[in-house]
């Protein structure tokens, strides 16, 4: 999913994570963020299974909203699960499990608007995002993933 590095985009790996930044308005701790990926990854069980985390632009993830989803608006993140869609209990279907794209500009609006550091924010969208990839859907799930959510927060984020 994840096209090509922009010139100048910036590409850290940490174990099974890949981090991209794709924007340069902003800057990220991205070694943290992939070591923080990697706790939620073994945390879920999923440990050998790889994903890629992009940074991109708000321009960016409006396009990719509107391609994929029909959206034609801005948002915070956005998961491409690699392959077909996994069950949240599936045994692990491949080594990869997709693409995470997060928009910097819309996390830093949402962080500023509940008063969190942008980096706990990030946080919160690598952990939504890494569910989704799982296979688990906040629309349809009967609250399991928020659920889910909330004890990776405790769990992960001090």
């Amino acid at each position: 999913m994840v096209s090509p590095l922009a010139p100048g985009a910036v590409e850290v790996s940490a174990g099974m994570v890949t981090i991209s930044n794709r924007q340069r308005k902003y800057r990220v701790r991205a070694r943290s963020l992939a070591r923080f990926a990697e706790r939620v990854l073994r945390a879920l069980d999923r440990h050998e299974q790889g994903v890629t985390i992009a940074f991109v632009s708000d321009r960016t993830i409006r396009r990719l909203n509107r391609e994929f989803r029909g959206v034609d608006h801005p948002t915070d993140v956005l998961a491409f699960p690699f392959g077909e869609a996994l069950e949240p209990t599936a045994p692990d279907a491949s080594v990869y499990l997709g693409d995470i794209i997060i928009s910097l500009e819309t996390a830093r609006r949402y962080a500023a608007r509940w008063r969190i550091p942008l980096h706990r924010e990030l946080q919160n969208l690598i952990i939504h995002g890494v569910l989704h990839l799982c296979g688990y859907d906040h629309e349809t799930d009967q609250g399991e993933m928020r659920r889910l959510e909330r004890r990776l927060r405790r769990a992960l984020i001090p």
